[in-house]
């Protein structure tokens, strides 16, 4: 099976447990504003591969990666994809390799269902607690994800969530509290990533022609960072990671 793909990195440790490789599928549902991959929005961008030919590629690193590490879709929203998804899962899977999921949970169940035998791990964004302000965020609302992890839960599928900080909008004491006892009520949460805004994308955005409003969301300094991890371990212990 062929899908559209819009890069593959060798080595990442920012992405799953341990030492891993990345699968970056094109298109997306969402259009966040802070979004640091634009270049993966377009469902038919990117380039069309087999999934022979990726799984092939991830093979030859499978003796840095398969011990502690393992193997990442991202995307993009890789469940978009979701029958090319289950055929590179399967893949790896079959080379004796942890796999996960990095999904804005914008997917319906039955979808999830083609894919969860198959993953070790997923890796969900929750882009707001708020519906209403979710859908100013992202142009959707945040009932899928919240879905998507009660079924995970379910199903006792390990989890990690993300929550990246904006200011004014996910890093007030009222949205703190919120989100940790949201996080607080499921039990199949191991850890739980806070994602500071950044510009580095700015030449992304330019070089597509589109609209950049990331600087004036990063404007985060250690300190600020510092108190804000704080406050998060106060609520959620040691599983918080910034």
């Amino acid at each position: 099976m062929k899908g559209y793909v819009s890069s593959i990195e060798s080595f990442s440790a920012l992405d799953g447990p341990g030492a891993r490789s990345v699968i970056f599928l094109q298109g997306c549902p969402l259009r966040c504003f802070y979004c640091h991959n634009p270049e993966t929005w377009e469902a038919k961008g990117g380039k069309l591969l087999e999934s022979s030919e990726i799984i092939n590629k991830v093979s030859r690193n499978i003796k840095f990666i398969k011990k502690n590490g393992g193997v990442t879709v991202s995307g993009g929203e890789p469940t978009m994809q979701i029958d090319f998804l289950r055929e590179l899962l399967q893949g790896f899977k079959a080379l004796g390799l942890h796999t996960a999921i990095d999904t804005s949970g914008y997917v319906s169940i039955e979808d999830i269902k083609k894919v969860v035998e198959f993953t070790d791990l997923f890796i969900v964004d929750i882009k707001h607690i708020d519906s209403d302000v979710c859908e100013k965020i992202t142009g959707n609302n945040n009932e899928s994800m919240f879905a998507l992890l009660k079924y995970l839960e379910d199903e006792r599928k390990d989890v990690w969530l993300r929550s990246v900080l904006l200011p004014g909008l996910t890093d007030s004491e009222e949205y703190i509290a919120d989100i940790s006892s949201y996080v607080q009520s499921l039990s199949n949460v191991q850890r739980f990533e806070l994602l500071p805004c950044h510009d580095l994308a700015a030449n992304k955005y330019k070089d597509l022609g589109l609209n950049n409003r990331l600087s004036e969301y990063a404007k985060y300094d250690i300190k600020t960072l510092q108190k804000i991890k704080v406050r998060y371990n106060e609520l959620l212990g040691e599983k918080v990671v910034i």
